[in-house]
């Protein structure tokens, strides 16, 4: 089997939802969630938590992730793109590994099984670099429009369709899939090879369900607890740490 290594990006600067990353969701960090299904996942060599936050550190730490080194701060803005924290990452680790996954605190509904199937999706489709997560959208791109002054124009050409898209049933379109951040895994050979971290030939990994479900913003927040309260949607499994995290205020 290649060797793998479970990313979790955790940076301090969460502006919408202040303090993220660990805010307490049913006891835990959210943090907390991503460290135990990579964990549980059993097929990562290691967990590895990517924070410019000596504060987060501590509560990956307390939660079991690795935190051999802190992320510097210019690669940890509201605009730094992914690929310059990975970089830094794997450039940080004394081990080569075959494989990396991103584990983003952010979906806590993706359990351990998201993560096996996803793996074990990549080994069986050699001709990818990468897999990643996605799902089909609820705002088709065929209904969007672009403002022009005081006019629209549609955001896609649809000038050759005998029925435009935006005059037609939702069930009648093109199925169209969005990406969400429950997962991506990708030969770490593609960092350096292509400057990118999903390389040139990517494959879908459809998620189920509230796997994809992302908490970017306070009303994301409350559904998430919402989901969480009536049952609708279960978080992974999360060992206690030797020292309690705090309650919520």
């Amino acid at each position: 089997m290649p060797t793998a290594l479970a990313l979790i990006p955790a940076r301090s600067g969460s502006e919408r939802v202040p303090d993220k990353n660990i805010r307490p969701l049913a006891g835990h960090p959210l943090l907390a969630y991503a460290i135990a299904a990579a964990r549980q996942a059993g097929v990562f060599d290691r967990v590895v938590c990517s924070t410019d936050s000596g504060k987060i550190a501590e509560v990956a730490q307390r939660y079991g992730a690795d935190v051999p080194f802190l992320r510097p701060a210019e690669l940890a803005t509201a605009t730094s793109p992914d690929i310059e924290w990975i970089a830094h990452a794997l450039d940080q680790l004394d081990e080569h590994y075959d494989l990396f996954a991103i584990v983003r605190a952010t979906n806590p509904f993706r359990g351990p099984d998201v993560l096996r199937r996803g793996l074990e999706q990549l080994l069986a489709t050699p001709e990818a670099d990468s897999i990643r997560a996605v799902e089909l959208v609820k705002q088709h791109p065929g209904k969007m429009w672009v403002l022009e002054g005081k006019t629209m124009r549609p955001l896609l050409d649809q000038s050759h369709l005998d029925v435009a898209w935006h005059a037609g049933q939702y069930k009648a379109l093109p199925e169209i899939y969005v990406q969400n951040s429950a997962l991506e895994i990708a030969w770490t050979r593609v960092v350096s090879q292509t400057g990118t971290r999903e390389g040139r030939v990517v494959a879908p990994f459809f998620t189920r369900g509230h796997e994809g479900f992302n908490v970017d913003d306070e009303e994301d927040w409350a559904r998430a607890r919402a989901l969480v309260d009536s049952g609708e949607a279960a978080l992974p499994r999360v060992e206690r740490p030797s020292r309690p995290y705090p309650a919520a205020k």
